[in-house]
Order: C-alpha cells, then sequence, then structure tokens
C-alpha cells in the first residue's frame, strides 16, 4: 500500500487540524464541519497531484492556451454519517466526480466491546475503470473501511483505489495493510498514537459524526 502522510510539513492543514481536536471549538459543530471540509479540500488538492492528466486547448477571448485537465473519471465514495462534510470538501474541488455513498457502522451485539461492522446501504455509480476515491475521516481499526471495500469491488473494479483519511490509528493502518490491495493509495491527514481499549483513537478528537451532526441513540 502506498501511504501519503500530508500534514508531516507545517501547513494551514495543521491550523484545521488542531481545532477539530480542541474540546472547546469542538462545541460548535457548524465550525467542526466546515473545518473538517477544509480539510478534505487540502486533501484532495494532494491526491490530484498523482492522478493522470491529459493536454487540451482551451479558447480563451483572446485566443487559445494549452493546458492540461484530469485524464480519467474520478468517483468520490464516502461512509454515512461522519464522511460527509469531508465528502464536500472532496467534491468542492473534484466537481466533476460521480458520488457514492455507503453506510457502516459498528454493531455491539452483548452491549460489550466487541462489535462487527455492518454494511447496509450503498447508492454508487459504476466506478469500472474510474478513479474512485473512498472517504471516511476516522480510520480506527480499519474494519468499517475494508467491509465497505470488499462490498464495493464485488462486481466492478476501478482503475485507481484512493482512501481518504483525516485521523489515522497505526493498528488501521496495520489492518488495511493486510487486507486491501497493494497498489491502493492511503491519504492521512494526521497520524495517532494508539487505539484505546474500546478501539478509540487517542488523542483523536471524539465522535466525528456526533460532533458534526449530534448525539445519536
Amino acid at each position: 500500500m502506498h501511504i501519503h502522510y500530508i500534514s508531516e510539513e507545517n501547513s494551514i492543514l495543521n491550523h484545521f487540524l488542531a481545532q477539530i481536536r480542541d474540546v472547546n471549538i469542538q462545541k460548535d459543530s457548524m465550525r467542526f464541519r466546515k473545518n473538517i471540509e477544509r480539510i478534505g479540500e487540502i486533501m484532495a488538492y494532494e491526491l490530484s497531484k498523482t492522478l493522470s492528466y491529459k493536454d487540451i486547448n482551451v479558447q480563451t477571448p483572446l485566443g487559445i492556451k494549452k493546458t492540461t485537465t484530469i485524464a480519467e473519471n474520478v468517483v468520490l465514495c464516502s461512509i454515512l454519517r461522519a464522511g460527509l462534510a469531508l465528502h464536500t470538501g472532496f467534491m468542492n474541488f473534484f466537481d466533476d466526480a460521480e458520488n457514492g455513498f455507503v453506510s457502516a457502522y459498528r454493531h455491539h451485539y452483548n452491549n460489550d466491546d466487541a462489535f462487527d461492522i455492518l454494511v447496509e446501504y450503498q447508492a454508487a455509480p459504476s466506478f469500472e475503470g474510474k478513479n474512485l476515491i473512498l472517504i471516511d475521516p476516522m480510520l480506527a481499526t480499519g474494519q468499517s473501511i475494508v467491509a465497505v471495500f470488499n462490498k464495493l469491488m464485488t462486481e466492478e473494479t476501478p482503475n485507481e483505489i484512493h482512501i481518504a483519511v483525516v485521523i489515522a490509528a497505526p493498528e488501521g493502518i496495520a489492518f488495511l495493510e493486510e487486507n486491501l490491495p497493494k497498489n491502493c493509495h492511503l491519504w492521512v491527514a494526521a497520524l495517532d498514537e494508539k487505539l484505546n481499549e474500546k478501539n478509540y483513537i487517542i488523542p483523536g478528537l471524539g465522535d466525528a459524526g456526533d460532533l458534526a451532526y449530534g448525539d445519536k441513540l
């Protein structure tokens, strides 16, 4: 797996990462969503540098300019519900992309720490021969991304596979490396220390879905 850590050098990305972690700033859910969206835009820009481009000629009011444009179609696919704000950031830059959505959540059968990942909803276009960008803000155990990936790959094969996460734990990255194809690209805005006994990222930021959209039952 090709792993890209995009916060290793100082940039405005680190400013937004600091704000989404701050327990005082987190109280403003609209600001939290906007900062996640901004992070998505930065990640989309960095990811765009690795795509294939083709030459085109653009007619301006005064002449013709030779430039380049993305050569292949892009499909953005986010994991509900936490991925929506990050998805918007990517969509702001890949404005011609097709869009898909998949649900995945931890189901605790006995109300204890053990869980399975349930994938129950999928609405996605064809991504055969296209560049698929799978979007989820938190990479904890990695089980959700692998479960969604396996569901999506049952019938079609994309040209390239990119996975974009805001905060990742080492355990989740290791799980993806063991269970996903070697030619996948993983984009990580911030790498954290570890998972705790409940499989939450430490220091992390809490539950991204709850912070963005409110507490769930």
